[in-house]
């Protein structure tokens, strides 16, 4: 006789006819779930596309200016007319795009090199290490960020993208730090640690073969949650005159130009593309991090 089949379980995960799925994807399936996630994918992979091919969507140069065109509307030439120095809009509103990624990325990558050295130095060893790595991001919190930044652009002759980049990150590890610093603290005494340290591993072994792994949901969610902060870091700093000087082409500089009555009045055009390009943006990005974080929510996998 042919013997039944057992009651499938609801969740798949948990028919032993099935292979076990990993955390990874486990966290990537309930991802796909998250309908805003994929919608902030879909509209972030379509903003880098119009960066990454702005010279093929756009003939002229987003630097050069030329007075006879100065502050006209929108025309078939100029699709979003040109700013006060005769520049394209258009064509600086696409190249702005990938000076801002550009700035947000570097400037998200920089700080999490920063703050994953010294939060696992921070969590893992503790003690002398922890204490001053800790007052240090005290007294670096403890002072605003505009003033902090705005104190080091001051001594700096000219301002270009790696020292923008370079600011931002040393004026904002110390959140991240804290962050990779609480998670290793909470993984210092589990018992696969003391088991590795049993057995001999040394210390960066255990920090890069146990610690990182364990902690990289958390480090993932803040890192992107935290590319959209710094693209708005990098438009405020720029609105107020202290970012990528001009004429390179950023959506800060572009709504910097406002700041003219003129412009803010009969020229909308020349400003809202871009404002509404930071928008959403950092939208996108904020509805990545905020799926990611439902991901690799450990909650998530307890049934």
């Amino acid at each position: 006789m042919q013997k039944t089949n057992p009651v499938k379980a609801k969740d798949d995960y948990l028919n032993p006819q099935l292979k076990p799925r990993s955390p990874f994807q486990l966290a990537l399936r309930r991802f796909l779930k998250n309908k805003l996630a994929i919608l902030g994918v879909i509209v972030l992979f379509f903003i880098v596309l119009v960066a990454v091919f702005a010279p093929l969507l756009t003939d002229h140069d987003p630097t050069k200016g030329d007075l006879l065109i100065v502050e006209q509307g929108p025309s078939s030439e100029h699709i979003l007319g040109t700013d006060a120095s005769g520049r394209d809009n258009f064509s600086r509103l696409l190249y702005g795009a990938r000076v801002s990624l550009m700035i947000g990325f570097s400037a998200m990558l920089f700080t999490l090199t920063i703050g994953l050295i010294l939060g696992s130095l921070s969590g893992y060893y503790g003690g002398k290490i922890d204490n001053m790595i800790m007052r240090l991001a005290d007294l670096v919190l403890a002072l605003p960020f505009l003033v902090l930044a705005l104190t080091i652009i001051a001594l700096i002759e000219e301002v270009t993208i790696t020292i923008l980049v370079a600011v931002i990150a040393v004026t904002t590890w110390p959140t991240l730090t804290r962050i990779v610093r609480g998670t290793f603290l909470s993984l210092r005494e589990q018992e696969f640690v003391l088991g590795a340290r049993a057995i001999g591993a040394s210390d960066w072994r255990i920090i890069f073969k146990h610690f990182i792994p364990n902690a990289i949901g958390p480090i993932i969610v803040n890192a992107t949650l935290m590319m959209a902060t710094m693209i708005i870091f990098e438009s405020g700093l720029s609105f107020i005159g202290m970012g990528i000087p001009q004429p390179t082409p950023t959506w800060g500089n572009m709504i910097s130009e406002a700041q003219n009555i003129r412009i803010l009045r009969y020229h909308p055009e020349a400003w809202i593309p871009p404002g509404v390009g930071i928008l959403v943006t950092v939208l996108a990005i904020n509805f990545i991090g905020d799926g990611l974080r439902d991901a690799f929510d450990p909650k998530s996998n307890r049934r």
